[in-house]
């Protein structure tokens, strides 16, 4: 806790807590879509364990890269300078985060909405290992963001069980909030297309400083919240299609 009381550890533990959320919003969806084929007794219970079980999986993949990003010796050596595991892992995790967002921002805006939902299983157990490995899958780019934002892997532990947390008490609220301000959820896609770049720097010796980067997100913040005040009244510009859209009326029944 001590170090989450430093200006720069709060901040980024904030700003990980609120991308996780943003970025999550596919997540919500797509539990929603699973249990609403479930009883409506045991919907609840469904989502909660499935979250609350996906949160150690998280957590563990998260450790495990943090452990290898700290790997700093020289592994192998090309055009005179010198990788080490770190190296790759940002190199690697830097270009997933920008293949990660392009994907998405296509899919959001030139997907067929719902492609992805057929292929759900409906019993309980099927569920809950969907929405883990769901979960895990949705969560790379959020964990490799990360890794390439914070130090301190307790600042980022801490950022994963405050989103899920927080997920588990009011996705609803939070579902609605992404899905009515849809540039919301493209403004974080950028962040990742931002941190991508800066990763796949780092992993070449170019060290971005993290203030920048910081200052760059806090700016696009402060100017969407402005826009999305201005614009309160105003008509939804557009909808976006989500690869894991909900389910018709007729399916859920």
């Amino acid at each position: 806790m001590d170090i989450l009381l430093t200006p720069e550890a709060l901040f980024a533990f904030l700003t990980l807590t609120a991308l996780e959320l943003v970025l999550g919003i596919d997540n919500i969806i797509f539990i929603a879509i699973l249990v609403n084929r479930l009883p409506p007794d045991r919907r609840d219970f469904a989502r909660r364990l499935g979250l609350f079980l996906a949160m150690f999986v998280r957590i563990v993949l998260l450790t495990l890269l943090a452990w290898m990003a700290g790997l700093t010796e020289p592994l192998l050596t090309l055009f005179g300078h010198g990788f080490s595991w770190r190296d790759l892992i940002l190199m690697a995790g830097g270009l997933f985060l920008v293949w990660k967002s392009t994907g998405e921002i296509h899919q959001l805006l030139e997907g067929e909405a719902g492609e992805a939902s057929s292929a759900l299983k409906t019993s309980f157990v099927a569920i809950i290992t969907q929405i883990i490995v769901i979960d895990l899958v949705f969560s790379l780019d959020s964990i490799i963001t990360a890794i390439g934002m914070v130090s301190q892997l307790s600042v980022m532990v801490a950022a994963v069980v405050a989103s899920v947390a927080l997920m588990m008490v009011a996705s609803g609220p939070i579902a609605r909030f992404v899905t009515g301000h849809p540039t919301v959820r493209m403004l974080a896609l950028s962040f990742l297309m931002v941190v991508g770049v800066a990763l796949v720097a780092d992993g070449f010796g170019h060290h971005i400083p993290k203030g920048y980067i910081y200052s760059a997100m806090a700016f696009s913040v402060l100017v969407e919240m402005l826009n999305i005040r201005m614009r309160k009244n105003a008509p939804r510009p557009v909808a976006l299609r989500d690869a894991y859209a909900e389910p018709a009326e007729n399916e859920q029944r």
